[in-house]
């Protein structure tokens, strides 16, 4: 009898284990367009999304807004300052912003926030860093875009000097 019960304990805890595992590491963050186009489903719902950090922090007392960018929109998420200091890199020209994981309530339209579509997050983790982007100028075209312009310079001075 006593055997059975341990069984039946290790059985549950299998179990339980098994469910943690399937909500943890095998879920699969949703996309904006998902989100954006079946927001009734979703409104209230705890939902996993990821994307580039773009913008800027912009700081609201104890709390911050930042854009998620996950390639296709961005989606404003509303976060502990505490979090969005955590964030190093935002996405902007020349720069890759760092690539964060959000888990938090999706809202179709925040009653707290104006009605904007939001996700009020209350987990954080950056996947992966940003950096910075840097940009290359090919001297061959910089040599015939100056030898145009110089061209064209000569004939305009040209056409000028013989006109009037």
């Amino acid at each position: 009898m006593m055997r059975k019960s341990w069984i039946v304990i290790v059985i549950i805890f299998i179990g339980f284990f098994i469910k943690h595992l399937q909500e943890t590491a095998f879920a699969k963050p949703i996309d904006s367009n998902t989100l954006i186009n079946n927001a009734f489903k979703y409104d209230g719902k705890v939902v996993e999304f990821q994307g580039e950090a773009i913008g800027e922090i912009m700081k609201r007392g104890d709390f911050a807004w930042v854009n998620i960018h996950d390639g296709n929109n961005a989606i404003g998420i509303f976060m502990k300052y505490e979090d969005a200091k955590k964030i190093k890199y935002l996405g902007r020209y020349r720069v890759k912003g760092d690539i964060v994981y959000v888990k938090g309530i999706f809202n179709r339209a925040c009653k707290e926030h104006g009605g904007d579509l939001d996700i009020h997050a209350y987990q954080i983790k950056i996947l992966k860093r940003g950096y910075e982007i840097e940009e290359k100028v090919d001297k061959t075209r910089l040599a015939i875009g100056i030898m145009i312009f110089t061209i064209g310079s000569i004939l305009m001075w040209t056409v000028f000097k013989y006109k009037w």
